[in-house]
């Protein structure tokens, strides 16, 4: 599950790595298609469970990164008896320091690029390409409007109460540089998630995936194989 401005090829190396074992899915969410009226973390989490009942899927490892951690949860909460394990990485839902009020400079390109960046430890993943992709989406009013009513759910919506509710494993993987959901973030949801294990990536930022995929799919893999022994 891919983050507010993620993109199918954010996992393009754990699609890779666990094809060759897993089947693996990855739905591209409809974060710019909804009503506006109904562009909100709820709704997204139903937009999951009609598209897992489509597939008619059950026994899940489901997977988020950011936003997408955030959908995975609200969805767990609802609908646990289809979900194995739950593996959230750089996860909203207790806290996410991420765009601040919004893209007072969205025509400079420059401005954009430091933006992202913070996405990051290592700045070289801020490629042209991403920078101009975000570039395009927050240009587009009907997009950048949908993008602040996502950020603005994903913060009103606190699973803090739901999540000592969960039932089925979760690993929590973080970067330890993160810095739109810091290390604290991480250690509280490891506080409240029961059945939960923490492991740190360093040298990485909020999306460890993509900016450490051989270490992320090690320790998924790995956590994966003790949970089916």
């Amino acid at each position: 599950m891919h983050g507010l401005f993620g993109a199918l090829s954010n996992f393009e190396g754990p699609i890779n790595y666990f094809g060759k074992k897993y089947r693996v899915v990855m739905p591209m969410l409809p974060l710019y298609t909804l009503p506006m009226l109904n562009t909100n973390i709820p709704a997204l989490a139903e937009f999951l469970d009609r598209f897992i009942t489509y597939k008619g899927f059950s026994e899940i490892n489901l997977l988020g990164n950011s936003l997408g951690g955030h959908i995975a949860l609200v969805y767990c909460t609802k609908h646990a008896a289809n979900i194995r394990t739950l593996i959230l990485t750089g996860s909203s839902g207790l806290y996410e320091n991420a765009f601040g009020g919004g893209f007072p400079r969205r025509e400079d390109k420059e401005y954009l690029r430091a933006k992202i960046a913070l996405t990051f430890h290592d700045p070289k993943h801020t490629t042209d390409a991403l920078v101009e992709e975000c570039y395009t989406t927050v240009n587009d009013k009907a997009k950048l409007i949908r993008i602040l009513s996502l950020a603005k759910s994903a913060i009103r919506h606190n699973m803090a109460k739901d999540l000592p509710n969960l039932k089925m494993p979760v690993a929590l993987i973080w970067g330890k540089q993160d810095t739109i959901t810091p290390p604290h973030v991480a250690e509280e949801f490891h506080s409240l998630i029961p059945h939960s294990e923490l492991f740190w990536i360093d040298e990485c930022g909020h999306a460890a995936m993509m900016e450490h995929p051989d270490k992320f799919n090690g320790i998924v893999d790995g956590w994966l194989a003790k949970t089916l022994s």
